[in-house]
C-alpha cells in the first residue's frame, strides 16, 4: 500500500478541513498525554451520541484494513464509553449456506442504521474484493463486478440521508510481523490469530494488489476512503477518532440534570429475609487507608446490601 505522509502539525483534524464538531474542528494538541486526549475525544463521542439520539441521525462507519492493523483497538475506544444501543458494532461471521445463495449485499442491508443509531462495520461488504478475491472464495468476475457496483450502492445509502465514513487502516510489513509474533507468544492475544491471518501474512503482495485496486475503484466524492497509518496504534486511534468527529456536523445537547428526590423510608412492616444466601466467594481483599492507617475493607452482609436503610 502507498501511504500518505502523516506528519504531526499540532492538531489532529480533517485533511480537508470540512469537519465541524460543536464549535469548529475538534482539536487535539500533540503535547498532551495520550490518556487525556483519548478522554477528551470520548467525551465528544458521548456528545455525538446525545445529538444522534435527539436528531435521529443515521451514521455508518466502515473499518477495513490490513490484518493486525488495529481496527479492533480503534473500535473499542470509540464504543467503550457510549451506549451499545446507539453505537452498534457489526462483525459478521462467514456467510451461512443460505446467505451464500442471497444477493451479496443482502445480509449487510439488514444492519444499516435506523434513526438515532451509529453503526460500525468491523469489516464490511469490502470482504469481497479483499479476502474473498485473494483467497479464491469468489470468482474474479464477481470481484470486479462488485467494484463496479459498490459506488452506486453507497451513493444510494448517502442519498437516503445516511452519513457514511470509510476508513482503511494500513500497517507496514515489519509492524504486522511484529504484532503477529506477539499474538503467537501472548495467551491473551492468541485468539486473534486465525488461519486467514496467517494467509494474509504469506500473501502480503496479493493483498496489496487487491486493496490498491479496491480503494482506487471505490474512492468517490460521496464515499471517500480515509487511510489511517497504524504503525503507531495510539496515534492512529487519536487521528481516526478526531477525524470521525470532525466529519459530522453535530451539536452539543444540553444535559438536563434530573432530580433524584427523596428515597422512600423503610416500611415499618418490612422484615429482613433470613433465608441463607449463596454469595460469590471473596477471593480479593482490598486495602484502604483511613487516617493514615491501612486496613482491610470487609464485604457488607447481604442484609446490609439489600435494605437496611432507615
Amino acid at each position: 500500500m502507498v501511504k500518505e505522509n502523516s506528519s504531526q502539525r499540532g492538531v489532529a483534524r480533517s485533511k480537508q478541513g470540512n469537519g465541524r464538531g460543536p464549535s469548529g474542528p475538534v482539536e487535539v494538541k500533540w503535547g498532551e498525554d495520550y490518556n487525556k486526549r483519548l478522554r477528551y475525544l470520548q467525551v465528544e463521542l458521548a456528545q455525538l451520541q446525545a445529538w444522534v439520539r435527539k436528531s435521529g441521525a443515521r451514521i455508518l462507519v466502515i473499518f477495513e484494513g490490513r490484518d493486525a492493523a488495529g481496527k479492533g483497538g480503534i473500535i473499542k475506544r470509540i464504543t467503550e464509553r457510549v451506549s451499545p444501543r446507539v453505537f452498534r458494532v457489526v462483525a459478521l461471521p462467514s456467510p451461512s449456506d443460505r446467505e451464500k445463495t442471497q444477493v451479496y449485499m443482502q445480509r449487510y442491508i439488514a444492519h444499516l442504521p435506523a434513526a438515532g443509531e451509529v453503526v460500525i462495520f468491523d469489516r464490511s461488504w469490502y470482504t469481497r474484493p479483499g479476502v474473498e478475491r485473494v483467497m479464491g472464495f469468489c470468482s474474479e468476475s464477481k470481484a470486479r463486478r462488485f467494484l463496479e457496483l459498490a459506488p452506486r450502492f453507497e451513493a444510494a445509502i448517502v442519498e437516503s440521508g445516511v452519513t457514511l465514513l470509510k476508513y482503511f487502516l494500513d500497517v507496514s510489513e515489519e509492524e504486522q510481523e511484529k504484532r503477529f509474533r506477539q499474538r503467537i507468544q501472548d495467551p491473551l492475544r492468541q485468539w486473534k490469530l486465525s488461519p486467514m491471518d496467517i494467509e494474509s501474512y504469506r500473501r502480503w503482495w496479493d493483498y496489496s494488489h487487491a486493496y490498491e485496486e479496491m480503494i482506487r475503484m471505490t474512492d468517490t466524492s460521496h464515499a471517500p476512503w480515509w487511510i489511517v497509518p497504524s504503525d503507531n496504534k495510539k496515534q492512529a486511534r487519536i487521528n481516526c477518532i478526531s477525524h470521525l468527529l470532525n466529519s459530522i456536523s453535530y451539536k452539543h445537547v444540553e444535559f438536563e440534570e434530573p432530580k433524584l428526590g427523596k428515597r422512600q423510608k423503610r416500611p415499618d412492616n418490612y422484615v429482613e429475609n433470613a433465608t441463607p444466601r449463596k454469595l460469590v466467594p471473596d477471593v480479593f481483599t482490598q486495602t484502604v487507608t483511613e487516617g493514615g492507617n491501612r486496613k482491610k475493607r470487609s464485604r457488607p452482609t447481604s442484609n446490609e446490601r439489600i435494605g437496611s436503610h432507615a
